[in-house]
């Protein structure tokens, strides 16, 4: 079973609303949010950390970037690095690397969502593909993940200079 089908079974079983549309392949979280037509700043994208502890999702707005040093402060590790390609190959098989949902659940991994996401109505997120996205309400995100929320995102050089 595909990431994609995991995402769409995992919320239909959950009765979470939600709409889930396709695009054209886009490999960055602005290309997503462009295709998409929406603010990158409603376009969730995830993000794999490894601590000493293991894997988890963290969770920011497509028009910042993640500032590690925040987030190991956050989860209690000055050592917090990104996953590597390989890692995230190995951990999650059936999803294309930089497209992974922000839905720790069906990894069994810890989610961290920054503010910038948690204070959104409506956020949208990849669904395991460089074309599938899922819109949703926070609350029935927040609901179903039950995350941990932090300020761990910082403004994108590359958002503020376009």
């Amino acid at each position: 079973m595909t990431t994609l089908d995991r995402c769409i079974e995992f919320l239909d079983m959950s009765r979470i609303c939600y709409a889930h549309t396709r695009h054209s392949i886009a490999y960055t979280a602005l290309e997503t949010a462009f295709a998409e037509h929406i603010s990158p700043h409603k376009l969730a994208k995830t993000v794999v950390y490894a601590t000493a502890q293991g894997y988890g999702l963290a969770v920011l707005p497509a028009d910042t970037v993640i500032s590690m040093r925040t987030l190991g402060a956050y989860l209690n590790d000055p050592n917090v690095r990104l996953a590597t390609e390989h890692e995230m190959k190995q951990l999650f098989p059936d999803c294309e690397v930089g497209a992974t949902p922000p839905l720790g659940n069906l990894f069994h991994l810890p989610v961290i969502v920054d503010s910038g996401v948690a204070e959104q109505e409506f956020i949208a997120f990849n669904g395991g593909t460089h074309r599938d996205v899922f819109h949703m309400a926070y609350t029935d995100f927040d609901r179903l993940v039950r995350p941990a929320v932090g300020n761990f995102a910082i403004v994108s050089p590359q958002v503020v200079g376009a």
